[in-house]
């Protein structure tokens, strides 16, 4: 095979890949479903074993592992015995960096099916999600308990990974005083916290979350230095600190949104105080090649499919909206390690 033949072929290998993703999803979630990981963490086991673990029809879970093998959350080392993967342990009960919740919330009905629907959204500008579940991402989250509970435990898995690598990026110490706006489960103030004894914070959140984030306060010894406070955004943040930190959270919005929640910030702020997003900065101009491209144009599409407006912007877009919320950009970091995310600092005008 000449060279040009053998190039295009390996393109077409790789976009067949990219066009049967999902089949890697809906392997990886049933792997997760029936704790294969689980069962072969501490040694080998036959198919049979396999099969008598988790009821599966055995020729059929023999099929299932061989795939998973493939995708590296298993390993053969011997025909028709399966023990674990180099992936497998993102899987497994009690893994330090866990993906189980992030996979049960990816490939769920409520994300797959929203996605069936991207030609919807691409064409209207209009969140997929509204239409296949008849209601905004926010209302269902809202309404139901359950998915509530699974996207909450999925955004702490993030968090997990993401707060030490985020706190070795940029020197919190220099603030007395952080509000985390939208902070979630405190996975990264508490994080902030315990590197830095001198800081006091604040932790702004729904009701469900600030539970959660009082029960992690409490865990990791800090509730005298870390008050967790029920509240709105869009309406009040705590006043009068030096640090207002935003992770993941100006994405979810479109951009008149976005000024409302950060005018609401700036209210708050001292003449002194500093505004910290966190959050991907898209490139003007693609480079498929990049760093952490793929995972933040995936990040960008999938806002557009579950809201009405969120999305990933360009250094231009973010200086634009924090214009129009009283602050100028002060810089952007470079990207963190392991993440796609930015530290984006801003001033009050």
């Amino acid at each position: 095979m000449s060279a040009p033949d053998r190039a295009e072929a390996a393109a077409r290998a790789a976009a067949v890949r990219t066009i049967y993703g999902y089949m890697s999803s809906q392997i990886i979630r049933t792997a997760e479903e029936l704790r294969i990981p689980d069962l072969v963490r501490d040694r080998p086991l036959d198919v049979g074993e396999i099969a008598d673990a988790t009821g599966a029809h055995a020729r059929s879970l023999h099929r299932l592992l061989r795939a998973l093998v493939t995708l590296e959350v298993l390993t053969e080392p011997e025909a028709g015995r399966f023990g674990p993967g180099p992936r497998g342990g993102f899987l497994a009960d009690g893994g330090e960096h866990s993906l189980r919740s992030i996979t049960r919330l990816f490939t769920g009905a409520e994300f797959a099916d929203s996605w069936r629907e991207l030609r919807h959204s691409v064409m209207t500008g209009r969140a997929a999600f509204d239409r296949v579940h008849g209601t905004s991402f926010y209302e269902y989250l809202g309404a139901e308990s359950e998915f509530a509970r699974l996207f909450g435990e999925a955004m702490a898995e993030n968090a997990r990974f993401e707060a030490p690598r985020i706190v070795a990026a940029h020197d919190f110490g220099r603030y007395s005083s952080i509000v985390d706006v939208g902070g979630g489960d405190g996975s990264l103030l508490t994080a902030v916290l315990a590197a830095n004894v001198e800081t006091a914070g604040t932790l702004l959140e729904t009701p469900e979350a600030a539970e959660q984030a009082r029960v992690l306060v409490e865990k990791r010894g800090l509730s005298g230095r870390c008050e967790v406070v029920e509240g709105d955004f869009f309406a009040r943040v705590p006043p009068g600190a030096q640090a207002y930190l935003l992770k993941s959270v100006v994405h979810n919005w479109n951009d008149d949104a976005c000024v409302r929640i950060l005018r609401t910030c700036r209210h708050a702020m001292r003449s002194d105080g500093r505004l910290l997003l966190i959050e991907p900065v898209l490139s003007e101009r693609t480079d498929p090649d990049a760093d952490m491209a793929l995972e933040s144009a995936l990040s960008d599409v999938n806002m557009l499919v579950l809201t009405a407006g969120g999305v990933e912007r360009t250094r231009a877009e973010f200086e634009g909206v924090l214009g129009a919320s009283g602050f100028r950009l002060d810089g952007i970091s470079p990207r963190i390690e392991g993440t796609d995310f930015r530290v984006i600092e801003a001033l009050p005008l």
